[in-house]
């Protein structure tokens, strides 16, 4: 299974929001710790606000945030919505499917298992999960520590 780069942003920046929490993360910050294309994770941000995973803030110190605690954001449910359609094989989808062994074929039931599979594990798997090593997320990416005088980002009351 192979999950596209779109999703492996949309992933980094969730993860992001959660190690800078509770400051605002900006995306030229997001997009140069991890060297992504500041337009594509234009459009990733886009979608995590559309969705309600985050919450922007216009302006010079603007910036993003999680919209809901990290324990409430399920990486399935962000992978489904930036993936779209999980079918693995065109057999998966009956619109699709041109091959005359569904239904029967061994291989196909084999990779639909695999498939639920690969999903439960990360159904299970919270924002907050891939953010309980923060000290070490942050210093791999070279980022100072939340509340130390080398973090410039500014805290943004949610009242």
């Amino acid at each position: 299974m192979k999950l596209t780069n779109y999703t492996n942003y949309a992933l980094r920046t969730l993860q992001m929001a959660a190690i800078r929490a509770p400051r605002l993360v900006r995306i030229d910050e997001v997009a140069q710790a991890h060297r992504i294309n500041r337009a594509h994770l234009t459009k990733v941000v886009h979608q995590l606000a559309q969705a309600g995973y985050i919450e922007t803030v216009r302006g010079p110190k603007g910036g993003l945030r999680l919209a809901r605690p990290g324990t409430e954001i399920f990486v399935g449910d962000v992978v489904r919505l930036t993936e779209g359609s999980m079918d693995v094989v065109e057999c998966f989808s009956p619109e699709r499917n041109t091959c005359k062994l569904r239904g029967i074929c061994k291989l196909s039931e084999a990779l639909q298992e695999a498939t639920a599979a690969f999903m439960a594990v990360l159904d299970d798997l919270t924002v907050a999960d891939i953010a309980i090593n923060r000290a070490d997320l942050l210093a791999r990416l070279g980022l100072p520590a939340a509340g130390t005088s080398a973090d410039p980002a500014p805290i943004i009351s949610r009242e």
